[in-house]
């Protein structure tokens, strides 16, 4: 029974924590590294060289970094909490009292100040139950001296208004605090948003909270680090608006996302500005400014689905936009970042439907590039620029449906190959008709290309390949063309198996040989074979004697070149550690990969991935011999039962003659042996 109820308060105490909010959660793991050091004490990080601070969740504690900057732990009292003199910790609740005299002791005393001065004072001290989002002295004093002035200047109507609209006329903690919620603010019930992100952080208006919770007899205090301000306008008549908006206002009117940005929700728009415009060539701006298509995806590659503040970013996320693609969002120190590179010039300016940071480059998606651009500072750059100097630059830069089959720049380090018309037309072949997705291909799908040429798929348990080479990488997929990173050039086929072995003066002993055998016409029909075929060399390297043994039997030497036929295509990318094949003649193939050179048998492969219509070959230099005709290592014997009874039997007399106890055994070993030779 004490087992039982332990588990149940475990349990409790579990569903307990998972219920808590984000901000909570990391309350509590701040708590939990303080409380060395007394209770009621929360271990807080500081951005050297600044003033901003967090509750630390587990992550950044063992980083000990925020937006990839340094942090010191520092330790103060929990919300809520003070020291009294000569106790370790924060033992003692904070006095109850009103909101206004809270301000002064949870480190708001320019709101109190502002309060008093407004008159707000009467109301905040009277009964009732309120909510204020009290910005901090250092968010009063980061306010211009324009803007303060204009609010001092005239304190019975533009401060007390101001902070009218921090308020809200019920009591709000911060598990009330929902994501993508609004307050009705108590000035002219213009609405506050709230979100309530899952690393922990809540902003108000993109403000964030810093010290949340403070109780009052009246209400509630929760600290924020920005003065907000009222909210009216839409994204799109933000966009509207902004002068230095020119180009995007008319993009956006193109492509018809008016209605979008002007609807309820909660999106982030990352707004180019013009200068992000200008920076990109006028050919590539014309070609998508007049395509529909391509402007749409740009636009909706700049807007996320969802709102995000600047002061929620502590460390890199990733996050989804309406095109369907992902951005990496992330922070340097003060600056927000998009892909690594701090191109937000403005952030936070907050809409009724979100939130709008500008930025200064244009963040151009895959969907709307061209196949020439979509190789740019990628890692196939040396391909098309092969292509281009081959004269092919139109089917890489119009809308003509194809897939380019680039081979990554290692396949050029010892620099591009001489440009010939043989040249050309292999690369032709390297550009497959038709806009291909790699994860829609399978085994044996032939493909045409460019050059007239038909490729075949092949489909393997760590690679996808196509011919003799192999996918390096995920394919980009452009506005009329994909893109697929292959790991060497391709070697389309030019006849069977026995035209490519015909044609190479190194196999003439072995076409020789097929043909004495009578394999020609099986080398020579459509199939899927891998020849592992032995170079002049390998037959030269026999003794002569077993060499003309060999070729005067047919049936024999038959066996033996089946023996280094399998009847199936494996290429060399599909092979990472061990691959057995099974051979026509019967046996079992090994093939591997050691130190980059592919072995058959654990004999060294000359050359892999020589490819026909039916098949490939690899040239060996030797000759493979079957597991029957190898010589036996004395291990390998098959084993004979009559002579594994008699070496039992011996080792057994001996230790019968000690142990009478074992001369049963001894003799009914004897009978087997005696029936077995007979």
């Amino acid at each position: 029974m004490a087992r039982l109820s332990l588990s149940l308060l475990l349990l409790a105490l579990g569903l307990a924590n998972a219920a808590k909010s984000p901000y909570q959660q990391v309350l509590q793991h701040s708590r939990l590294r303080g409380r060395q050091h007394g209770p009621n004490v929360c271990a807080v990080q500081k951005l050297i060289g600044t003033n901003r601070k967090y509750f630390t969740n587990c992550k950044q504690w063992y980083q000990r970094k925020i937006c990839g900057k340094s942090t010191v732990i520092s330790y103060e009292c929990c919300p809520g909490y003070e020291k009294v003199p000569g106790e370790k910790g924060c033992p003692a609740a904070l006095p109850l009292s009103n909101i206004y005299e809270t301000l002064g002791v949870v480190g708001s005393a320019t709101t109190q100040l502002y309060s008093d001065r407004s008159n707000l004072r009467p109301e905040i001290e009277g009964p009732g139950s309120f909510t204020i989002f009290a910005p901090s002295n250092e968010a009063w004093a980061s306010l211009s001296a324009e803007t303060l002035d204009s609010l001092v200047s005239n304190v019975n109507i533009e401060l007390l208004n101001a902070l009218r609209y921090h308020m809200v006329d019920k009591r709000v903690l911060t598990d009330d605090l929902k994501h993508g919620t609004t307050l009705n603010s108590m000035y002219q019930n213009l609405p506050i948003q709230i979100h309530h992100y899952p690393n922990g952080i809540v902003t108000v208006n993109c403000a964030r909270l810093l010290k949340a919770d403070h109780h009052a007899t009246n209400g509630v205090v929760h600290v924020i680090d920005k003065v907000i301000a009222t909210t009216t306008n839409t994204i799109q008549q933000i966009i509207e608006t902004e002068d230095n908006l020119e180009t995007l206002r008319a993009a956006v009117a193109a492509s018809d996302l008016n209605s979008l940005l002007e609807s309820e929700g909660q999106y982030t728009l990352l707004a180019p500005t013009d200068e992000a415009f200008n920076k990109i060539p006028r050919e590539t701006l014309n070609r998508i400014l007049g395509d529909p298509e391509a402007l749409r995806d740009l636009l909706n590659h700049h807007i996320l689905k969802s709102a995000m503040c600047a002061e929620a970013i502590i460390a890199g996320l990733t996050m989804e936009t309406l095109e369907g693609t992902t951005l990496d969002v992330g922070c340097s120190g003060e600056e927000l970042t998009l892909n690594g590179k701090p191109i937000i010039a403005n952030k936070d300016i907050l809409a009724t439907n979100g939130v709008v940071h500008f930025v200064n480059e244009l963040l151009i998606p895959d969907s709307a590039k061209t196949l020439f651009e979509l190789a740019q500072e990628s890692e196939v750059s040396k391909s098309t620029d092969f292509f281009r100097q081959a004269g092919l630059s139109s089917h890489l830069t119009g809308s003509e449906r194809v897939t380019l089959l680039a081979p990554v720049n290692d396949v050029f380090k010892d620099g591009l190959p001489v440009i010939d018309s043989n040249m050309r037309n292999l690369l032709l072949n390297h550009i497959v008709k038709d806009q291909l997705s790699s994860k829609y291909l399978y085994h044996g799908q032939k493909l045409q290309t460019l050059g007239d040429k038909e490729l075949r798929v092949f489909v393997y348990r760590n690679n996808l390949c196509i011919e003799n080479a192999c996918i390096a990488a995920h394919d980009k997929r452009g506005r009329f063309g994909t893109l697929f990173s292959m790991d060497k050039m391709l070697t389309p086929p030019t006849g069977s198996v026995m035209d490519v072995l015909k044609a190479d003066h190194r196999f003439s002993t072995l076409v020789a040989a097929i043909q004495s055998a009578g394999l020609t016409e099986n080398l020579n029909r459509p199939g899927t074979f891998t020849v592992f075929a032995p170079t002049n060399e390998a037959f030269r390297a026999m003794p002569q004697g077993e060499l003309n043994k060999l070729m005067g039997n047919a049936k024999e030497l038959a066996n033996l070149l089946k023996f280094h036929v399998a009847d199936e295509i494996l290429v060399s990318g599909a092979v990472n550690a061990l691959v057995r094949l099974k051979s026509m003649q019967g046996d079992k193939l090994e093939v591997s990969m050691k130190n980059n050179v592919i072995h058959i048998n654990k004999e060294p492969v000359a050359e892999s991935d020589i490819m026909a219509t039916n098949g490939v070959i690899y040239a060996v230099n030797s000759v493979l011999q079957p597991q029957a005709s190898r010589p036996q290592e004395r291990g390998d014997e098959p084993a004979d039962p009559a002579l594994e009874i008699f070496k039992q039997a011996s080792a057994l007399s001996k230790v019968s003659q000690r142990n009478p106890r074992l001369a049963p055994v001894y003799s009914r070993l004897l009978a087997r042996m005696k029936e077995n030779t007979g």
